[in-house]
């Protein structure tokens, strides 16, 4: 459902030509209206497709995303890369991690493993993949898997610029977890200038789900230090 609402609107391969850039903030709110203390907010552009690498003017080579597993909690919860990029989960607890999704648009079980080790992931169609831990039923994140390279982390405050974008009228979005659905706005690009937008989440409780069985989680009997 929310891979539909997120990539909706992809459109041709981006040309080579003007660029200009987009900037502004994202404020999100928890259920109650108060301010979402902390939240991880990533802003895209969709309208376009790119193949991954680096934007342009950053050094050359596709990094690897990393999601660490530590203190049974996914950090950073929240990521979004490029169609065909990876993702590694590294454990850095002291005790197994089973990383799973059962996300329509990119199944799989990285079964488990311990302290020091990496498991990667790679992600060749676009789409929202949520993902958890057999073990540990409090951990989840997501992944959101983009049509192209605009997209960036909200900072602190809530800003945000997107370099690099080509000229044209495109449809951004903001997303945050536990929030129902993203909220997206459309701009018009011009050469060399920038577009200034301001957006608004609202987030709510983390839903519940299944283990990798689809079933419910058994209570642990381990105790963590």
């Amino acid at each position: 459902m929310r891979a539909i609402v997120l990539l909706a609107v992809l459109a041709g391969t981006a040309q080579a030509g003007p660029v200009g850039s987009i900037a502004g903030k994202v404020s999100v709110t928890e259920a109650d209206g108060k301010p979402a203390a902390g939240a991880e907010v990533i802003v895209y552009v969709v309208g376009f497709t790119e193949p991954p690498g680096s934007p342009p003017g950053s050094p050359g080579g596709t990094e690897v995303v990393s999601i660490a597993q530590k203190g049974r909690t996914f950090v950073p919860d929240l990521v979004a890369i490029t169609v065909g990029e990876k993702v590694g989960f590294p454990n850095g607890d002291p005790f197994l991690h089973n990383v799973f999704s059962q996300s329509g648009s990119r199944r799989f079980d990285l079964g488990s493993f311990k302290k020091g080790e990496t498991k990667q992931k790679e992600f060749p169609s676009p789409g929202v993949i949520d993902v958890y831990c057999n073990i540990h039923p409090e951990m989840a994140a997501t992944i959101l898997v983009l049509p192209n390279r605009r997209h960036t982390r909200t900072k602190p405050d809530g800003t945000f610029v997107l370099e690099g974008v080509p000229k044209g009228t495109w449809t951004v979005f903001a997303y945050t977890r536990r929030a129902p659905k993203p909220v997206s706005s459309k701009v018009t690009v011009l050469e060399d200038g920038e577009t200034t937008i301001n957006l608004a989440l609202q987030r709510g409780a983390e839903p519940e789900h299944l283990n990798k069985y689809g079933e419910k989680y058994r209570p642990s009997t381990t105790t963590y230090r």
